[in-house]
């Protein structure tokens, strides 16, 4: 399990927004885009990156995750990675 600290960072308004936005078209949140583009970053020890990566377009499935993963948050469980979550659904 990964384990997560809070960070403050200073980041433009709009451009806050914009991200959000951008990431939630792939399913994620503006912590996990900001994560995930970190990791790549560390992992091609380059700060400039070419990500090939597709929009999603929830569905039927996505959304009983994302209800189930609800859920089990309101009932205090926790969901530390969406692997965890994809695992827990046999989703590949």
């Amino acid at each position: 399990m990964t384990q997560k600290v809070r960070s403050n960072v200073y980041l433009d308004t709009e451009l806050k927004e914009s991200a959000r936005e951008m990431f939630k078209n792939y399913g994620l949140s503006l912590s996990d885009g900001i994560n995930f583009l970190l990791k790549q970053a560390t992992e091609k020890k380059s700060p400039i990156l070419d990500l090939n990566i597709e929009q999603i377009s929830p569905n039927e499935p996505d959304y009983k995750l994302i209800e189930e993963a609800r859920k089990n948050r309101a009932n205090g469980e926790k969901i530390h990675s969406l692997e965890e979550v994809m695992k827990e659904f046999n989703v590949n």
